[in-house]
């Protein structure tokens, strides 16, 4: 019998790559072969990547950057793109096509459209990039990341969740200490994109907390370098116990240990704090195409696991009093931990699996 062929495509952007990864993982597991298709800066994640994962670099096209010429080669390099997948296809046929989103998805995407192929995408955010804009409806199922996610009339959105890695799942529903009169910890976490407004906010946000909560408080607060001194010092001066760096390579750890997370509303994070199950304050990057932050955060609000705070909207004193109100009442943190463990799928990559496997036996 012969090993049957995942040919999965993602763009540069740990968003699209994590998922791919957790994937490839479980497939390899059951006797697949797996392709990765992705550009130099989705290659730069490859390397938690199976060593067996065969990988190939396209050059990525988007139409997001560079002046009037850049823009119009843009779409002679797609449809070249387009052309070779389609010859290496037809040399080595993939039994299954999955994409992740991103420009670089668009070779493989395109390719198994025009020859027919089994194909299908996965969703992170709660409103599709513009790449899984455009394919949702050439696709046999756009397996979801979120719920609900804003499809296009006539896609078939299934919701399969955010695959997390294995750190997390090993702290999937860890107990959770409810606040009180002992050490709580905060951990405050900004993504890879503007976690400067939380530099900005957050550590004013804590000092101004009544001292019988502020006395207890510790902070593992995630800054940008350019943030990583004012912020230390803030904490500092104000005697308030701070760790303050620009990456946790711990974060399941920290998250599991904490009372409440503050934090971006990126599809990964909502999805680690739904798996590991905790209160949190989410504000979503106003800035993020089609405002997907905010529909990643519904379910958690939705399910009253998480307060969200739109940017607009954030300032010192409205920040402290919603960390306050979980801070200083146990019982209602506790209903938040558990909703939020009520919105988590923590099988996501067993779903995505299954996906892949029946869409090849459509094919």
């Amino acid at each position: 019998m012969t090993q049957k062929l995942l040919l999965m495509a993602a763009g540069g952007t740990g968003g699209h790559m994590f998922p791919a990864q957790a994937l490839a993982e479980a497939m390899l597991k059951r006797g697949w072969r797996v392709k990765l298709s992705t550009d130099a800066r989705g290659a730069r994640y490859t390397g938690g990547f199976p060593h067996t994962v065969e990988i190939s670099q396209v050059s990525s096209a988007t139409f997001a950057r560079g002046g009037l010429m850049a823009k119009a080669m843009v779409a002679p390099r797609i449809a070249g793109g387009v052309l070779a997948m389609m010859a290496q296809m037809r040399r080595d046929r993939p039994d299954a096509v999955v994409g992740f989103g991103g420009y670089p998805s668009i070779p493989a995407l395109g390719a198994a459209t025009l020859l027919g192929l089994p194909r299908m995408i996965h969703e992170q955010n709660g409103v599709p990039g513009r790449v899984n804009q455009i394919f949702a409806k050439r696709v046999a199922h756009v397996a979801c990341g979120v719920w609900p996610t804003e499809l296009p009339e006539g896609a078939n959105g299934i919701h399969t969740g955010n695959p997390v890695r294995s750190a997390v799942l090993e702290r999937a529903g860890a107990g959770y200490i409810a606040p009180g009169d002992y050490p709580m910890s905060v951990l405050v976490m900004g993504g890879s994109q503007g976690a400067r407004i939380l530099s900005d906010v957050v550590p004013g946000a804590i000092a101004a907390l009544p001292s019988e909560i502020r006395q207890f408080v510790r902070v593992s607060h995630q800054a940008r370098q350019e943030d990583l001194e004012r912020v230390q010092g803030f904490y500092a001066e104000h005697g308030i116990s701070a760790d303050v760096q620009t990456f946790f390579t711990d974060v399941p750890n920290r998250m599991s240990e904490c009372q409440l997370v503050i934090s971006r509303a990126g599809a990964s994070s909502v999805a680690d704090i739904s798996v590991i199950g905790r209160p949190s304050v989410l504000i979503p990057y106003a800035a993020a195409t089609g405002d997907h932050q905010t529909a990643n955060a519904r379910a958690l609000v939705q399910a009253d696991a998480a307060v969200l705070i739109p940017e607009s909207a954030l300032d010192v004193s409205a920040l402290s009093a919603q960390i306050a109100a979980v801070l200083s009442n146990p019982q209602a943190a506790n209903m938040m931990a558990n909703a939020a463990l009520s919105a988590g799928v923590p099988d996501a990559t067993g779903r995505l699996v299954a996906l892949t496997e029946q869409l090849a036996m459509e094919g």
